[in-house]
């Protein structure tokens, strides 16, 4: 019988079979159940902290399962389980009372197919860069306002939005402070210029991919781990 492999001893006997008929054993000693030459993989930290780093890049699932060497099954799960816990709210240093100027617009995207249209909706600080609000969903007032309601109380409060000629904007925030603009006026090119960086950085949002998302719920978790790393990378 096979030594066992945590505490050596061969006091070991068979113990059936797993579920693809290799023998099982067990040791005496120790309790442990075991087989020769196991299969599966472990994957360890750097492994995994490899992987972390690559889901911020332009690469498919399928080519990081080739990067990291791992398998795509076991690569998706780790996808769902940690696109599933990445926050959906923004995290921004803080602001004082005063005058903030945001930038607002709206990127295509879609999911499974391109008649699944996501509209994913952004509010970019012009002094930080960091975007301070998100929503992903339809492009209409509805769409609008969750885009003004995930904003910082600050910014609801103090903010001149400047945004294009879309007329659910209008509809929704206040009067006062929003300002309607042509790109010429360059008075949105932060916000253009950082859907840009989205695009090229998420491979979700090429616009001719293979790439794109088939669960809604990891689509919006892709793009909300880049906007967390993008927000972060601001403070180095």
């Amino acid at each position: 019988m096979p030594a066992c492999p945590i505490c050596a001893s061969d006091k070991t006997v068979k113990n059936g079979r797993i579920h693809n008929g290799k023998q099982r054993f067990k040791c005496h000693d120790c309790g442990r159940q075991f087989i020769e030459q196991p299969t599966k993989k472990v994957i360890d930290q750097a492994t995994r902290e490899l992987i972390d780093r690559l889901l911020l890049e332009r690469i498919s699932l399928a080519g990081i399962a080739r990067a990291a060497q791992v398998s795509e099954q076991w690569l998706q799960t780790y996808v769902n389980e940690k696109y599933a816990k990445v926050p959906r709210q923004v995290q921004v240093t803080p602001k004082k009372k005063g005058r903030l100027t945001i930038q607002c617009d709206e990127l295509w995207s879609f999911v499974d197919n391109k008649g699944n249209k996501q509209w994913v909706w952004l509010a970019l600080d012009a002094n930080t860069r960091e975007i301070v609000g998100v929503y992903i969903g339809a492009r209409d007032e509805a769409a609008a306002r969750k885009l003004w309601d995930s904003l910082p109380p600050i910014y609801r409060q103090c903010a001149i939005a400047y945004t294009d000629f879309w007329a659910a904007y209008a509809a929704v925030l206040p009067s006062k402070r929003h300002r309607a603009v042509g790109k010429e006026t360059g008075k949105t090119s932060y916000i253009e210029r950082f859907n840009n960086t989205l695009r090229q950085r998420v491979s979700r949002l090429v616009r001719k991919t293979l790439s794109f998302s088939k669960s809604l719920e990891n689509h919006i978790g892709a793009i909300w781990y880049f906007i967390h790393h993008y927000n972060t990378s601001l403070l180095v």
